[in-house]
């Protein structure tokens, strides 16, 4: 196991890892545990009672945080014709057809979220073993396929996230900086719960929510007291 480096065993004391802080407690301590040189991410991490072999309990969706995620995201669009026209107009930094679909069959990647239109998806499906393990591929349910390219590259450069239960039955997202006022990166950790809650599958039986954390980047995991939350 690899040796844990003095900042994050310093950062450690000040946690007390058998207890579950209410959400405004548990931010600060992640703030205050967040000594990298850089502006960590802030991320939120929640065990759900779902069977995600079952398809009736996948969760997966997008949701826009109201401060946003402190990260311009790269939007590349697939589209043509006047869709094309609105994508470049809304700000999507790449758009195109078959050139880019090219372009990323030889190595490019030089984007964070791709969006196409439903008349693309053809197209882009050929690009399913590139784009699929690198989470990039557009799907119907994150709003990234779709004819309103405007509004999904509006709510993408906003601060949309997605989300999606792994194997385990656990979600990762990020819900900002660590240069974001408490404040507001509570107002996106309780947009992101109150989303998780709203999409709990009616098959998912006992507690459903089980256990919610919050942590920086290099930062230890801080627990959050998720007894509000166990439907």
């Amino acid at each position: 196991m690899a040796k844990k480096g003095k900042k994050f065993e310093d950062a450690l004391k000040l946690v007390d890892r058998e207890k579950a802080y209410d959400a405004q407690e548990a931010i600060e301590l992640v703030k205050k545990t967040a000594t990298a040189n850089f502006d960590e991410t802030v991320e939120l991490a929640a065990r759900l009672g779902v069977d995600p072999k079952k398809a009736d309990q996948q969760i997966r969706g997008a949701v826009v945080l109201p401060n946003g995620t402190g990260k311009t995201q790269r939007v590349l669009v697939f589209a043509k014709g006047d869709k094309a026209k609105e994508a470049e107009a809304a700000g999507a930094d790449h758009v195109g057809e078959e050139e880019l679909i090219n372009k990323i069959n030889q190595g490019w990647f030089d984007f964070d979220v791709v969006v196409a239109t439903p008349d693309m998806m053809a197209q882009v499906g050929k690009l399913g073993r590139v784009l699929g393990p690198k989470g990039l591929m557009p799907n119907p349910k994150t709003g990234t396929v779709t004819f309103d390219v405007e509004k999904a590259v509006n709510e993408i450069k906003a601060g949309k996230v997605e989300y999606r239960v792994d194997k385990s039955g656990n979600i990762h997202v990020p819900i900002g900086k660590v240069s974001f006022d408490t404040e507001k990166l509570q107002e996106n950790f309780q947009t992101m719960i109150d989303t998780l809650l709203k999409a709990k599958p009616a098959a998912a039986k006992g507690t459903y929510m089980r256990n919610v954390s919050v942590a920086s980047t290099m930062g230890p995991g801080v627990k959050v007291n998720s007894s509000a939350y166990k439907l």
